[in-house]
């Protein structure tokens, strides 16, 4: 038996969360992680903000009514009932907030393996996978954890955006501009499209010098200034802060001149809507990573995604450096305070929170 200390969160009710303790057993064909360190960031948020309609409370089944919020981090076999899989081997992939987790390791090989538990079986693949990793060096580590599942996105959405032609769009605005998934789609867009297409961040007036001191964004405008924005340029649209009355506004701005508008966090998760609402423009599509994933594997053959991706990946790391300030968390008091303090939004944007969730 393993003793597991995990955070659940009242599904009703964000801030309403508990250290719970539990006993769980490893099974026929089974493995035990202990969860060594794993990042926290805003994305966890909208994991939490959309558990129930994406399904995320389902990785980690708990207890009616909590629920287990997903997190990237890197764990280390401490018992195994799989005989390809033993004590001592760590991956990087999807952790609850928990000092351990149970996995049904499948398809197993020199690169990792997937969860095959049945109750992940109907979500995405890209949430099931365990990679396999050697020694690395903790700030390797902290980026793969802090950035790297934020970075896919920027990526995606970047590569979305330009395979569509920027739907005929000559700006694209961000909300949330200081976030991590905003500023590597920031980079992306500086670094490819300079010059074709001008990218513009929403943000807070204190996070103005920080967005700007980035300088991958052509401008930044603070919240109460959308209406600066030029409405006659062909505009795309991407929202990370799923602020409904941010997002009414912007519709309402550029009316037949915004082209594209998707939603891709909830960052300002108070502030969301809670049902659809009808705005000028095109109305609102939900960019759901996984499935330009899908679409990528199929078009671009083995390794191609990774191929491109890595090439970027590693530009944008060698970027954050000049700015990302990496804050290390010890034990459950602590990760539940760390959880509470991301999702009331009071975690500056050049920090990154990395937890070790058993001390």
């Amino acid at each position: 038996m393993i003793d597991i200390t995990e955070l659940r969160v009242d599904r009703r009710n964000l801030r309403h969360c508990e250290i719970a303790r539990r006993r769980a057993s490893c099974g026929e064909g089974e493995a035990v992680l202990a969860v060594e360190r794993f990042a926290l960031t805003a994305n966890n948020v909208t994991y939490a903000v959309a558990g129930d309609s994406m399904h995320y409370w389902q990785f980690f089944p708990a207890p009616e009514p909590w629920g287990c919020v997903p997190v990237w981090g890197f764990g280390r076999v401490v018992e195994s009932r799989h005989a390809d899989v033993n004590p001592g081997d760590r991956f990087y992939g999807y952790y609850p907030m928990a000092s351990h987790v149970v996995v049904a390791p499948a398809r197993v090989g020199a690169q990792g393996f997937v969860d095959g538990a049945a109750h992940r079986a109907a979500l995405p693949p890209v949430y099931n996978q365990y990679r396999r990793v050697g020694s690395s060096s903790r700030d390797d580590e902290n980026a793969e954890m802090l950035l790297r599942p934020l970075f896919m996105t920027s990526f995606l959405i970047d590569d979305f955006l330009d395979d569509n032609g920027f739907f005929g769009a000559r700006s694209v605005v961000l909300s949330s501009a200081s976030s991590k998934t905003s500023i590597g789609l920031a980079f992306e867009l500086a670094r490819k499209r300079r010059g074709s297409v001008e990218c513009a961040g929403l943000t807070s007036r204190a996070n103005m010098p920080f967005v700007e001191s980035l300088g991958y964004y052509d401008r930044c405008v603070p919240y109460d200034d959308i209406e600066s924005l030029d409405a006659r340029v062909p505009t795309a649209f991407v929202d990370m802060a799923g602020n409904g009355a941010v997002l009414r506004r912007v519709h309402q701005h550029f009316g037949g001149a915004l082209r594209h508008s998707c939603i891709v966090g909830v960052t300002h998760w108070e502030a969301a809507e809670r049902s659809a609402p009808v705005l000028p423009g095109p109305q609102p599509s939900l960019f759901f990573a996984p499935s330009r994933i899908r679409k990528r594997h199929a078009d671009w053959g083995p390794g191609g995604l990774d191929e491109r991706l890595g090439r970027d990946w590693t530009a944008f790391v060698a970027a954050t450096r000049d700015w990302l300030k990496v804050e290390n968390i010890v034990g459950p008091d602590a990760m539940r305070a760390a959880y509470l303090e991301m999702l009331e939004g009071r975690t500056t944007p050049d920090r990154g929170v990395v937890i070790a969730p058993a001390g």
